[in-house]
């Protein structure tokens, strides 16, 4: 593999993360306690702690693409084992 090829790799897969991640350890003003503020959404969160959402994020795409690696060297999943129609035979 290419280094190019698995840095964009390791990109598609923080990104996937991020969204995967997002969601968790997020409270609302309700759930906090608090009064959400006039004008502002119900659903917005009370604090929003970006370091925290990169820090899980970047771990959790490491061991992704880790893993995914690992089968790309390996070959532990290919598409023969996918593969389960098997067209053509």
């Amino acid at each position: 593999m290419q280094p190019i090829s698995a840095i964009a790799i390791y990109f598609l897969f923080w990104f996937l993360s991020l969204f995967l991640v997002l969601p968790f350890g997020v409270k609302t003003d309700r759930e906090a306690g608090i009064e959400p503020q006039r004008g502002h959404a119900e659903s917005a969160p009370h604090r929003f702690s970006p370091g925290k959402v990169v820090l899980r994020t970047t771990i959790l795409a490491a061991i992704l693409f880790a893993l995914f690696y690992a089968n790309y060297v390996f070959g532990w999943i290919t598409t023969d084992t996918i593969d389960f129609v098997k067209l053509g035979e």
